[in-house]
């Protein structure tokens, strides 16, 4: 619920749906919530007997479809999590590269007991135009305080959206820095991130509370970026993967503690992205199991994949 009401997009949130499209929830979608069409991506969606979930909406004739979003899917996301536990256990001696410089150069892995990732990742492909679509478009204020907050924001999660609802709070604009992956994986090891910066940037642009991003933002925050971005304030989560900057030599945020202007925010969940992580991982066989079906059915999409306009 956190997740989905964060959208920029999404004006209301419906708790407790059914999988399913019955009669009687359809026609409390177009009575109750005067809800004109019921939408679904150009990819099908099955029900477990086989059937067409959005059938009756189609009969109804207030069903359409819409381009889905290529590579974006959490059948790819999982298999992703998957991976990294299985190749970790296969030997953490090998010369590993990250994970993420596989999946952006498209490899899907073979294990040595010849099982796969299963999964599709070479698909994302962002574009300019697509960065645009998720861009407010709009600056700030020439008297606006801005509030500058930065992470990896890996597998963007309820975690995220609440320290971020927080430091929007704080002022009139947030611009958030996403670090690189190789940022990432030189601080939290080599299978993260899981997510690469295009896929992160465009998670944290969706979030209502966001006004601008920096796509590959420093590790450290300097006096001219600061400057550059007429800075007012910076701040950090308490519940954070790499919280240990406070106790060490290299400290990011040393500038803007010299400068008065970092603050340390409470975060509101006790939710990381490793805690999404070891979610999928004690589940681990369920969750093969699920994606091999479903990295089948993504494959057929993709093998009879037919043009649809649309953004």
């Amino acid at each position: 619920m956190i997740m989905v009401s964060a959208v920029k997009w999404v004006d209301e949130v419906i708790p407790d749906a059914p999988y399913a499209i019955t009669e009687d929830f359809m026609n409390k979608l177009f009575n109750e919530y005067s809800i004109d069409y019921i939408i679904h991506g150009d990819d099908p969606c099955l029900l477990p007997d086989g059937t067409d979930a959005y059938a009756l909406a189609k009969k109804a004739g207030r069903y359409k479809q819409i381009k889905r979003t290529e590579g974006v899917s959490s059948t790819d996301i999982v298999g992703r999590m998957l991976l990294c536990v299985r190749e970790r256990s296969v030997s953490d001696s090998h010369n590993h590269s990250s994970l993420q410089r596989q999946f952006s150069h498209g490899h899907s892995q073979k294990f040595e007991d010849g099982g796969s990732g299963g999964t599709r990742i070479t698909h994302f492909l962002p574009t300019s135009r697509r960065i645009v679509q998720f861009s407010n478009g709009k600056g700030p204020g020439p008297d606006a305080r801005i509030v500058y907050i930065d992470g990896a924001f890996d597998l963007f999660h309820a975690g995220h959206v609440e320290i971020l609802r927080l430091a929007r709070g704080l002022g009139d604009f947030l611009l958030v820095g996403i670090h690189t992956d190789q940022t990432v994986s030189a601080n939290m090891g080599v299978h993260r991130p899981i997510m690469n910066l295009h896929e992160r940037s465009l998670s944290v642009l969706a979030c209502r509370y966001v006004d601008e991003v920096i796509i590959g933002a420093p590790w450290e925050v300097s006096k001219d970026m600061i400057t550059t971005f007429n800075v007012s304030l910076v701040v950090h989560g308490t519940v954070a993967e790499n919280n240990d900057f406070q106790k060490g030599k290299c400290n990011p945020y040393a500038v803007p503690t010299s400068m008065g202007i970092f603050r340390v925010l409470d975060s509101p969940l006790d939710i990381t992205t490793s805690t999404i992580i070891k979610r999928i991982v004690s589940n681990h066989e369920a969750y093969q199991k699920r994606n091999e079906k479903k990295a089948e059915s993504e494959r057929r999409y993709y093998e009879g994949k037919v043009y649809v306009s649309g953004d």
